[in-house]
């Protein structure tokens, strides 16, 4: 029996009551895995090597610094 179908069988044993956590569950899995594009893999790399900008607080605040430094 392929995982496949041992899933479906399972499911059939599945309580309607538990049914929601099962379904959410199995709608984040069939999202497929996305690679990240070249400009977030440069940033990646940039954090890991002790680059690049980090910011602790609040967004209201984060977006308040971004915004006063277009100025």
């Amino acid at each position: 029996m392929s995982s496949k179908e041992m899933a479906k069988s399972l499911i059939d044993q599945i309580p309607d009551s538990k049914m929601v956590y099962v379904l959410s569950f199995l709608q984040g899995a069939a999202i497929p895995d996305e690679e990240p594009n070249a400009e977030t893999l440069r940033a990646i790399e940039e954090l890991d090597t002790g680059g690049g900008f980090t910011f602790n607080g609040p967004t209201s605040r984060l977006f308040s610094e971004i915004l006063s430094e277009e100025e």
